[in-house]
């Protein structure tokens, strides 16, 4: 192959390549697209799956984990809800109470799955630029009662967009286990959080399977 055709083979992989990037990016999930995705798989599995509707916390689980928790940026939102001590930990710590932090909040989503029936998820008009790389998605729960407010922060990032807080009720996630957790740490230190994360787990989990043998 002379010059002239070799430049013009690595010019069109390359013009290739641009427009497979090009493409890649237009067809990234929307974030308020991937809220009504996620609020629809969410709601279809527990009006369709008899386990669940039974009330079956591990099968609950390990869809929650499957499906729901690969879109959370668990590293932020620890780091968010353990604050400043967040940088003063080991990599270890940081390790541990990411891991046990992720367990509390799949069984706490969970056990609140556990309790839907007939409800339903709008999504409202997103406000936001193009350029946004942090937005707020704003949802309602409607059921039988008054419209629950659950809205979402997300951030863009190289792998499409992650929820890093919930608000429920005009109450952040974070904000809420960030006042639970400075006490905990001011009290007992990093490792006390951490171990009484890791009780706290086990006490759910071993309450979870004594609510199945009933």
């Amino acid at each position: 192959m002379n010059h002239h055709l070799l430049q013009r083979f690595w010019s069109v992989i390359a013009a290739g390549l641009l427009a497979l990037a090009s493409f890649t990016a237009l067809a990234q999930e929307a974030p308020d697209q991937l809220i009504r995705r996620l609020s629809s798989d969410v709601l279809d599995t527990i009006k369709t799956d008899k386990e669940v509707q039974a009330g079956d916390l591990r099968k609950i689980v390990a869809f929650v984990d499957g499906k729901v928790m690969p879109h959370v940026n668990f590293t932020r939102m620890t780091a968010s809800a353990v604050g400043r001590a967040w940088r003063q930990a080991t990599p270890e710590q940081q390790k541990r109470l990411q891991e046990e932090f992720k367990t509390l909040l799949v069984r706490t989503y969970s056990g609140a799955l556990s309790q839907v029936r007939d409800q339903s998820v709008a999504v409202k008009p997103l406000r936001a630029n193009p350029a946004d790389t942090e937005v707020i998605v704003r949802t309602e729960v409607i059921g039988r009662g008054d419209p629950i407010q659950l809205d979402y922060r997300l951030e863009k990032t190289a792998n499409g967009w992650r929820i890093y807080d919930l608000n429920v009720l005009g109450v952040w996630l974070v904000e809420t286990y960030r006042s639970q957790f400075a006490q905990e740490i001011n009290a007992r230190g990093i490792d006390g959080l951490i171990t009484a994360l890791t009780e706290r787990n086990k006490a759910s989990s071993g309450g979870a399977a004594s609510a199945r043998k009933v």
